[in-house]
């Protein structure tokens, strides 16, 4: 089956690499102040573009995320320094899609540089795939003191066509959403087969490179790093199995690597 995979743009997040990188800059005894590294990180959509449905892969940030719409000490921690200038309509006419053209949104996670779109689907039929740890975990998280500070309940608590995911399943064909928990209890990675090829969407499972290849994440990011690791050599044994092409949670090469579709 023919069918088009299209990376969006949605951004950069400015943050500290110490929470990607586990202890990547530390105080030493002959060292005791180190130079912090202050990084950049890509923020992307996906669009696949399929017979049986338009589907768009998360909602990236709200544009008004700078502008007070983010928690302030969410944003100093993760800045997202162009939210303003990627709204979601305008990022999907750069690929030639609207709004009314998606037949179906998957949200990898509620986190907030990722839901921050689904405002545009509010009061719609438009299905809202979400896993069911994801949903439970973000209300919690959103409405009581406990849980993470990376849901942001004007994101998600919305009049929303909710479509409930259990496990892994089947899409549409070729494409198979996979639960890999540890990032968050719900987070949603796929596989992607067409023709000879498979991509394997990792998501926030590995930020970076480096994630992907093992070295851990902060605590801060992770729900649950004995998940983390488990669903990381879950996807990195199917990458072996498959020799699949791997999609990124924030690395910018991934930008260069598949900008042009996939």
């Amino acid at each position: 089956m023919d069918f088009d995979v299209h990376l969006v743009d949605r951004g950069r997040i400015e943050a500290d690499a110490n929470f990607v990188l586990d202890g990547s800059v530390v105080a030493t005894a002959s060292e005791p102040n180190p130079d912090l590294s202050y990084d950049e990180f890509l923020v992307w959509n996906l669009v696949i573009d399929h017979p049986e449905a338009t589907v768009l892969w998360d909602t990236g940030s709200h544009p008004e995320a700078g502008d007070g719409y983010w928690p302030a000490p969410l944003y100093e921690a993760f800045a997202h320094v162009d939210a303003a200038e990627h709204d979601l309509a305008d990022d999907l006419a750069d690929h030639g899609f609207a709004i009314e053209d998606i037949d179906a949104v998957v949200m990898s996670h509620l986190h907030l540089d990722h839901a921050g779109g689904l405002s545009h689907f509010e009061g719609t039929d438009t299905p809202i795939y979400v896993h069911e740890r994801e949903i439970e975990f973000a209300y919690r998280s959103a409405k009581t003191d406990t849980g993470s500070v990376a849901y942001w309940a004007p994101d998600f608590d919305r009049d929303l066509n909710w479509a409930v995911v259990e496990g892994d399943r089947r899409l549409v064909e070729g494409v198979e959403l996979l639960h890999l928990p540890g990032h968050t209890p719900g987070l949603l990675g796929a596989r992607i087969d067409h023709g000879d090829g498979t991509l394997l969407v990792v998501g926030d499972e590995a930020y970076w490179e480096e994630n992907y290849e093992g070295q851990s994440m902060a605590a801060s990011l992770l729900w649950d790093n004995r998940a983390w690791r488990e669903s990381l050599a879950y996807v990195r044994d199917l990458e072996r199995r498959t020799d699949a092409d791997v999609l990124l949670g924030h690395d910018t090469a991934m930008l260069e690597r598949f900008e042009g579709g996939w």
